[in-house]
């Protein structure tokens, strides 16, 4: 079973990495956050039952970690500063898709917790349904929820 949970952690570890990426503030707090996340996933690794894909398992386990974890530190979310030396790790080659991509993440960082966690689930391909079942919410509200917070985020872009 412990082997099962490592290499589930290691085959899905870019997604604890979005996400603590969205839901820190600082470095430590990413470290700390990433830490809770495979601390939470372990405890509920066993109550798991193969009825969901393990991704949609593993983000909704960690999207609920990153949102407990907001309202433990009472965090104020327009007050994150963006850390851009972890897109670094993604080696960009291209300074102009990196600076969009900078730019993206600094706006994504703005919307509320919820916001985040559905566009982030979006910016990973995941079907509408996919995401309803993660964040709880139903089909139709996701994809209502989608379009808002896409002309949120071209509103400020365009700023």
């Amino acid at each position: 079973m412990e082997k099962d949970f490592i290499n589930i952690i290691k085959d899905n570890e870019g997604i604890i990495y979005k996400i603590t990426m969205l839901y820190g503030d600082s470095k430590e707090d990413k470290e700390d956050l990433y830490q809770e996340i495979v601390f939470q996933l372990w405890k509920s690794f066993k109550n798991f039952k193969n009825q969901s894909k393990i991704s949609t398992w593993l983000y909704k386990v960690a999207l609920n970690t990153a949102l407990t974890h907001i309202k433990k530190e009472k965090k104020k979310i327009n007050q994150i500063s963006f850390d851009s030396s972890l897109l670094q790790v993604m080696d960009i080659k291209d300074s102009q898709l990196e600076e969009q991509i900078q730019l993206l993440y600094k706006h994504i960082k703005q919307l509320n917790s919820v916001e985040r966690g559905i566009i982030l689930l979006f910016l990973e391909n995941h079907s509408h349904k996919e995401i309803a079942a993660i964040t709880g919410f139903s089909t139709s509200n996701i994809g209502t929820r989608i379009g808002r917070i896409k002309e949120k985020l071209k509103t400020q872009m365009l700023k």
